[in-house]
Parts: structure tokens; C-alpha cells; sequence
């Protein structure tokens, strides 16, 4: 029962992190009628969209501290009730200032999400089977998109912005009892019986090891590519290429659940190869590489401009993706300590939502009066491809153990 009883958690995980997107993803869904609305700047909109990740960076060190400390029943609940009123207080807001105020609250409630969901799968399934889990968990963070802007774009058809922020953020809030139903009193037992006490971090090993550099720059430089396309990508199929509402949901939507499926099957492939081999890093270094290469294909849109164009350059840059994104975390637990995950998976995520916070702000000043996107296209591909170079270079299996140790391993 208890080996069922984890897939459940996982289950509800996936519901928390899909929810979880379409709530941070409703600002770009409605950025261009709310910009009419409020006489916006695009540089005003890249704030307004950057305003959610200044406080979720911050907070993720905090909040991967508080979960291996106390576990995630009780804080998570909690966690999922702010950042819902957060998203509802939208609907009532009417100037700059208070929106951005509700963004950066919707930070603070989200920040949770990540190290409590990577920490819970890390301690309660074995290396070799991680990489479904991680897998169902990271489909939430594109199927929460497409979920949202399909269902985001109807309802602002039919009853506009205010509505998306109220529904969405109070349609939601039934996950909690499931939760505190079936998620573990404190803190879950790791699936390989090994708890081993912490040694002291060797601060100055850890910060000249080639691992964490690249962990650290291919987290912004990933990062910055997947934000600025969750930000700006619909505001770009309305403004560049004249969508509908409707046909900017549909375009954002499909790419996104595909790489939902090719980041299933990249996880459970790259789990059946780790099984026979017994080489986790070096095979999931491989997907991740391999998918931040074929994302950079979004950098055909500077060749190819026609409206047709755009909705197959960007399915097959997700799709290329999609080998990555499941991956990517499945290879930050192989290489992190057991005795503090989640603190890893915050500081990786902190970095990351660092370029949540430029990439917005970035691609408002970039578009310019003109509102062209090409030098934020330039900008986000680029970045995927050192991204790529960083993980292949950088992560090497001979330098995990030294780095495991140095983390305070024993």
C-alpha cells in the first residue's frame, strides 16, 4: 500500500505544479488586453511579468530549508491557499501597483512547489526508477501552460481578464483536501534506507567544482529560454503574427502538451538505459544536452517569418525539449546529497527563477517601440545552445562523488 501510496502523492504533485503554472501563467495570457487596458508599456508588461519571480527566487532557499526540516503536508497546503487568493485578487486589482503586489504574493505562495516536490521524489524511489516520477511531475510545468492557455484564452474571449485571474485562482483551491489526506506527517522516509548524518559543507571545494558552475549556468541559461517563451510567446503569435485569442491558446497549447509526452517517454527511456548501465549521469547529460540543441531550433523563426511558420518552428522546439526537461531534475537528484535535496534543488531553482526575473524585463526593453521580437528570439536561442555547451562540458561523473562529499555527504 505504501509503494501506491507514493504514486497518489506523485499524482497530486502533478495536479499542485500544473495548477501551479496556469496561475503564474495567467498574466501572459491577458498581457495584451491588460496593456490597452492600463496604457502599458512593453517595458511596463516585462515588469509586471518579472514581479512573480522576484519573491519565488528569493524564497526558494528559505522554503527548501523549512521542508527538509518539517516536510511538506502542513506547508504545502498552506503554500497552495496563498498563491490561489494571490491569483483571485487579480480580478479586483485596478492599477499597476496592485498587480504587481499580487505577483510578487503569487512568488512567495509558489515557491514551495519545487523543492517539495523534487525533495519527496528523491526520498522515496530508487535512483533507477526516479525518472518517471520526475517525469509525471515536470509534465505538470507544460501542461499547466497549455491547460492554461487554451482554457485562459476562451475565457477571456467570453468574459475577459478579470475573470481568468478569479476563476483560475478559486477554481482550484479543492486540491488541499486530497492533500492533507494523503501526503506524509513529516518528513518521507528515503527509498534506499539511507539517511547518513550531514558533515559540514566544505563551502570552498564546493564553489571551484566544475559541477556546480555547471549546474549554475545552465539553470539561468536554460531558464532564461523557457521563461521568456512562457512570458512573451503569446503576446508574440497576437502581436507579431495577428492570432486570435483563440489561435494564440491553441499554438501555445500544442507544443507544450507535446513535449509533456516526449518528456514521459525521454524519462522512461532514460530510465531503462540507466538500469542496464548503471551510468545515470552520463545518460541523462546526454537527453539534457541533446534536448537544449534541438530547442534551439525556435531561432528559425528569424528565417522562416510567415504566420505558417510559426506554429511548427515552435512544436518542434518544445518537442526537442521535452528530452530535456524531465531529465534535467532526474539528474539534480542523481548528483545531490540525500541529507539535503531540497536545499539543492532551491539554490537550482533560485538561479533559474533569477532569469525569471530578467528575461521578461529583457525582452520588454529589447522589443523597443517597434515591439519586434527578433532580438529577443536571438537572445533566448542563443542562450539554450550555451546552455547545452555548459551541461556537456561541465557535468562530468567524475566530479559528483567530490561534489556529494563537499555538500557535507558522509
Amino acid at each position: 500500500m505504501q509503494g501506491q501510496r507514493r504514486w497518489y502523492v506523485v499524482g497530486l504533485l502533478f495536479l499542485a505544479i500544473l495548477i501551479n503554472y496556469v496561475d503564474r501563467g495567467n498574466l501572459s495570457i491577458a498581457a495584451v488586453p491588460l496593456m490597452k487596458d492600463f496604457a502599458l508599456s512593453p517595458t511596463q508588461m516585462g515588469l509586471l511579468l518579472s514581479a512573480f519571480f522576484w519573491t519565488y527566487a528569493g524564497m526558494q532557499i528559505p522554503a527548501g530549508i523549512l521542508i527538509d526540516r518539517y516536510g511538506i503536508r502542513r506547508i504545502y497546503a498552506g503554500s497552495f491557499l496563498l498563491w490561489s487568493l494571490a491569483t483571485a485578487a487579480i480580478a479586483w486589482a485596478d492599477s499597476f501597483g496592485q498587480i504587481f503586489a499580487c505577483r510578487m504574493m503569487l512568488g512567495i505562495g509558489e515557491a514551495v512547489a519545487a523543492p517539495a516536490s523534487l525533495g519527496y521524489i528523491r526520498r522515496s524511489f530508487r535512483q533507477e526508477e526516479s525518472g518517471l516520477p520526475t517525469a509525471v511531475y515536470t509534465a505538470g510545468m507544460m501542461v499547466g501552460p497549455a491547460v492554461g492557455s487554451l482554457a485562459g484564452a476562451l475565457i477571456l474571449e467570453s468574459v475577459g481578464w478579470r475573470a481568468l485571474f478569479l476563476i483560475t485562482g478559486l477554481g482550484a483551491c479543492w486540491w488541499v483536501i486530497p492533500w492533507l489526506w494523503m501526503a506524509p506527517r513529516g518528513r518521507a522516509e528515503d527509498a534506499e534506507a539511507v539517511r547518513p548524518a550531514a558533515a559540514a559543507i566544505r563551502w570552498k571545494q564546493v564553489f571551484t567544482n566544475p559541477l556546480f558552475w555547471g549546474i549554475t549556468i545552465a539553470a539561468f541559461l536554460y531558464s532564461y529560454y523557457w521563461y521568456f517563451f512562457l512570458t512573451w510567446i503569446p503576446s508574440y503569435l497576437l502581436m507579431t503574427h495577428g492570432f486570435s485569442f483563440t489561435a494564440m491558446g491553441t499554438a501555445t497549447a500544442l507544443p507544450l502538451a507535446g513535449m509533456a509526452l516526449v518528456a514521459a517517454a525521454a524519462a522512461r527511456l532514460a530510465d531503462g538505459r540507466i538500469a542496464r548501465s548503471g551510468r545515470p549521469i552520463e545518460t541523462r547529460r546526454a537527453f539534457v544536452t541533446a534536448g537544449f540543441l534541438l530547442g534551439c531550433l525556435m531561432l528559425l523563426l528569424l528565417v522562416f517569418r510567415s504566420r505558417a511558420a510559426a506554429f511548427p518552428i515552435l512544436t518542434v522546439s518544445m518537442l526537442g525539449l521535452g528530452l530535456a526537461s524531465a531529465n534535467y531534475w532526474a539528474l539534480t537528484q542523481a548528483i545531490s546529497p540525500q541529507t539535503m535535496i531540497a536545499k539543492v534543488v532551491a539554490y537550482q531553482n533560485t538561479i533559474a527563477n533569477l532569469a525569471g526575473i530578467v528575461a521578461p524585463i529583457a525582452t520588454g526593453r529589447l522589443l523597443g517601440e517597434e515591439k519586434n521580437f527578433d532580438r529577443a528570439i536571438a537572445c533566448a536561442g542563443i542562450a539554450l545552445l550555451a546552455a547545452a555547451g555548459a551541461y556537456r562540458f561541465l557535468i562530468r561523473p567524475e566530479d559528483v562523488g567530490r561534489f556529494r562529499a563537499d555538500c557535507g555527504d558522509a
